[in-house]
């Protein structure tokens, strides 16, 4: 990764370009530490170059704002990629560096020490960790509970587990190296929350389909098996147990656990709840 500061009137710009991960963390702590010696605290991210984004890069942007604020300055983020607007939002560190669409409007909330103006307001948790591609093993369940019409509906344009039958997708809750937890609404099936938990009854084994953004790129894959069903208004909430997981991915998702936690920390801390 590359960083080009970019000093204007009133604030700095950092222009970050390539991969933004832990062996970078310290490039851009000496970058805060340097504007903030020569006087400079309202600094602009442009995170519009940046490919990828891990945990430990997250936790460094926390703790610039923080040296910042302590100057009585600002951070702020204009600009992200798609990549890392989805990951900032997704564990809500826009709540702490707010995220800005071009650089002239984040230049103007440093400058008036006003963050709120212009940001995307986070809807998400920081346990929020995406979503579940799910699919029965048992293809009889399948052809039981939902209708021909409900299958083909089900094939989610290609992102099929397998690329074929029928699959859908939930909300993650949680997960670690035991297994996960979703929540899911029935799609396109029609069901009711009380048939959504006969199809998804208890002993029941999934293939899975699901992401760790912050760690790897793509699809990680597993084996389930429903350990928990709760009905609800909208939907079901699920509980499963890992069954058959490879190895990489395993110690994947151990590594991802241990970087929402961090990262849950430290938005903790800087916001003081």
């Amino acid at each position: 990764m590359h960083i080009n500061v970019e000093h204007l009137q009133t604030h700095a710009i950092l222009h970050l370009r390539g991969e933004f991960d832990t062996y970078y963390v310290k490039d851009l702590q000496q970058e805060i530490d340097e504007l903030v010696k020569s006087g400079v605290t309202r600094v602009v991210l442009s995170l519009r170059h940046v490919k990828f984004i891990n945990s430990t890069a997250l936790g460094s942007i926390i703790k610039a704002s923080k040296t910042l604020a302590a100057k009585n300055g600002k951070l702020v983020i204009s600009r992200p990629s798609p990549f890392c607007r989805e990951i900032i939002e997704k564990v809500g560190l826009d709540r702490v560096v707010p995220i800005f669409d071009d650089e002239d409007s984040a230049g103007r909330a440093v400058v008036e020490a006003s963050a709120a103006a212009g940001a995307k307001a986070s809807t998400l948790k920081v346990d929020d960790e995406g979503s579940v591609l799910f699919s029965p093993i048992d293809e009889k369940r399948i052809q039981h509970f939902l209708s021909e019409a409900a299958r083909k509906k089900g094939k989610l344009l290609g992102e099929t587990i397998g690329g074929k039958g029928w699959s859908s997708v939930g909300r993650m809750a949680s997960l670690d190296e035991r297994g996960l937890h979703f929540t899911w609404n029935g799609g396109d099936t029609g069901l009711e929350p009380f048939a959504m938990g006969q199809l998804l009854a208890i002993g029941t084994e999934l293939k899975l389909k699901f992401r760790l953004p912050l760690f790897m790129q793509g699809f990680c894959e597993a084996i389930g098996t429903i350990s928990e069903i709760e009905e609800r208004t909208d939907g079901v909430k699920v509980g499963l147990s890992f069954s058959k997981i490879d190895d990489k991915v395993l110690d994947a998702v151990r590594q991802y656990a241990k970087d929402l936690k961090f990262l849950r920390d430290e938005l903790r801390k800087a916001t003081g709840g």
